[in-house]
Formats: structure tokens, sequence, C-alpha cells
């Protein structure tokens, strides 16, 4: 099975890797408002057609996230996300210091919600790791 790009622009990229059974897709380079909204909600779109419970985020170049992008994802996405099955959550953390510590409380509350998640600093190393669960 190919790859298949869901988004791919200036913004955003975001591809299914082959092997899409159980996996939504790999999301780099997520910026800030519309282009954050837009590329979780068509992984999203994603997950719903075909039944993943997995997502592989490479945010490898991203920094911290504004807050209102945070009280989008937290109070919009997360519930619609969780609702669709959501279960493992692979994160290639951002190499921005402040990114890092941005993304700490998004795995909190992931972790708390019951989503099983593990960081990386490798993407490789991450999809080796959602192919094994």
């Amino acid at each position: 099975m190919p790859t298949i790009t869901v988004m791919d622009n200036e913004n955003a990229s975001a591809v299914v890797p082959p092997r899409i059974r159980n996996r939504a897709p790999q999301v780099q380079e997520v910026h800030v408002g519309d282009a954050f909204k837009e590329v979780l909600d068509k992984g999203l779109e994603q997950m719903k057609e075909h039944g993943a419970t997995k997502w592989l985020s490479d945010d490898r170049a991203n920094s911290a996230l504004r807050p209102e992008d945070s009280a989008w994802a937290n109070e919009d996405w997360t519930p619609r996300v969780l609702a669709a099955g959501w279960k493992y959550w692979a994160i290639v953390l951002p190499q921005n210091v402040i990114g890092r510590m941005n993304m700490q409380q998004f795995i909190d509350q992931q972790s708390q919600a019951g989503v099983t998640v593990r960081v990386f600093s490798d993407p490789n190393e991450a999809l080796s790791w959602l192919d094994s669960v």
C-alpha cells in the first residue's frame, strides 16, 4: 500500500505511511492557527475512515503552541479524537526547549485520558513502536 498524502503545504504536512492499519497520519511541521486545526482535523478524518487508533507526531521543528491553539486542541479536538478511538501516541519531541515543555502538558493530559504515550528523538523508532503495539 502506498503512502497517502493527507496534507502537504507551506504550513503542515501529514501523511499516512504504508501499513495504515490502526494508524493515523504522521504529522510534521504543524505551525499555528488554521493550519494547526486543519492538519489535526484531517488526521481525525483519517482515523475515523480507517478505524485507526495510533498517531505519530513528528514535532522536531515545532515550538510552543499559542494559548488559543492549545485551548482548541484541549477543548474541541481532544474529545473528538478520543471518541474516535485514539489509543497510542508516538511523539518525536521538538528540538526547541520551550516546545518540549509545551508538549509535556499534552502528554500528561492524554495519558490521563487513557492514551498510551511514548516520546522519541527519532521518527523511525517512533514508527517502529507504533507497529509493535
